[in-house]
């Protein structure tokens, strides 16, 4: 069966990962351990397109989504991520002098982004999520932000501004290049608008064989290659191409030039990456089944040794490293620093969150740290209660 690139329009896609029947949201909170169970279920089937690098689950229905305020995505608790998104947002102030602006952020979240944003510019801000919380906005910037419990769509294509961010969003959006065709649509009459998108990189996924960042609502998967030529595509002129946050996010930051001049201005050495992107998927696609070898051989040692494992990390991550292994009682508990979540139930395992606190009962004897990057403030968290287990990156 034939599927077009939803990047670049081509029919030369590959499938060459699989996974049936995984929860369509890893996010979503959920009250009972039988309705986490029993949560909606889809496949995964990752094609890559040989003609633009670009990665896509082909299998992928919107029509399952249903992205609400019992939506959980903030990583916000964490003081390293805090960290880089104050880091992120005085970069972005000083690079395109954004003080007095009108920004607007789609897909803002809980608004911790936007909010930092209008505060230190000052600016003012629209924000479109429909999971946003508006209780959980106390700053004394909110008078100047308008906050919008919706998907961006066609309907709010009438919304201007100075600055565009849009940040993990992206990868949660099947037509991508429709989605940021019709971003630019807006810019027309914009040509001094600055747009910023943030994402995962696959990169890193792929030679690391991190097969717990590949799940039902991460549909869309780019390189800095594939990102470059679908904004060049949609008549974008690149500003800049990098990754931050230990390689795991790429940033493009660009604006709208006219029809067929996405070429011009600078081009980054990075964007050349199609043929190494095709060695990563065949390395990885012949690589998988000995990681997950490795990692159910683990399982197997820590329970022939008594051991009690636990996962930190509720979110897409720790969902699909559960899933995708079909784990239950293999791991004691699942662990998460966000108090909204805690007392909730993990979508497809029935595993109830707890937090730090009750890892003093639950005594673990080995943490498996979903993110790396949080290994020393994971350490702290657990030295603060007199516990020192193993402590397992999930690289």
């Amino acid at each position: 069966m034939s599927f077009r690139c939803q990047a670049c329009a081509s029919e030369n896609v590959r499938i060459f990962y699989e996974v049936e029947s995984i929860p369509v949201h890893s996010c979503l909170m959920v009250a009972t351990r039988e309705e986490a169970i029993d949560f909606p279920r889809g496949d995964l089937r990752l094609g890559h397109c040989n003609d633009c690098g670009f990665i896509q689950n082909t299998a992928f229905d919107a029509h399952v989504q249903n992205y609400n305020t019992d939506y959980e995505e903030t990583q916000g608790f964490s003081p390293r991520f805090q960290q880089f998104l104050t880091e992120i947002v005085e970069d972005q102030i000083e690079r395109y002098d954004l003080r007095d602006k009108h920004c607007l952020e789609i897909g803002c979240g809980k608004g911790e982004f936007l909010v930092e944003l209008c505060e230190k510019g000052p600016n003012r801000g629209i924000g479109i999520d429909p999971s946003y919380r508006p209780e959980r906005t106390t700053s004394e910037a909110a008078d100047r932000i308008e906050f919008i419990q919706d998907l961006y769509s066609e309907s709010y294509t009438h919304l201007k501004a100075d600055y565009i961010a849009c940040r993990h969003t992206l990868e949660h959006i099947g037509p991508v290049y429709d989605f940021v065709r019709m971003i630019r649509n807006t810019l027309d009459d914009k040509p001094d608008a600055t747009v910023f998108f943030e994402l995962p990189d696959v990169e890193r996924v792929l030679t690391e064989r991190a097969f717990w960042d590949m799940y039902y609502e991460h549909c869309t998967y780019f390189t800095l290659g594939s990102l470059a030529r679908l904004f060049r595509a949609c008549d974008f002129e690149l500003l800049d191409l990098y990754k931050v946050y230990d390689d795991q996010y790429l940033m493009i930051e660009c604006k709208p030039v006219p029809a067929g001049e996405g070429q011009r201005g600078k081009h980054f050495d990075v964007e050349d990456d199609l043929a190494q992107t095709d060695q990563w998927v065949r390395d990885f696609e012949t690589g998988i089944q000995e990681k997950f070898t490795r990692l159910r051989a683990d399982l197997k040692r820590w329970h022939e040794q008594g051991l009690k494992p636990v996962v930190w990390g509720s979110g897409s991550k720790g969902v699909s490293y559960l899933t995708t292994l079909g784990l239950t009682d293999e791991i004691a508990a699942v662990v998460d620093i966000n108090p909204h979540k805690h007392g909730k139930f993990l979508a497809g395992t029935g595993h109830v969150i707890v937090g730090p606190d009750d890892l003093t009962e639950i005594a673990p004897d080995v943490v498996l740290v979903m993110n790396p990057i949080y290994m020393d403030e994971i350490r702290a968290d657990l030295a603060k209660r007199g516990l020192s287990p193993e402590l397992v990156a999930m690289d």
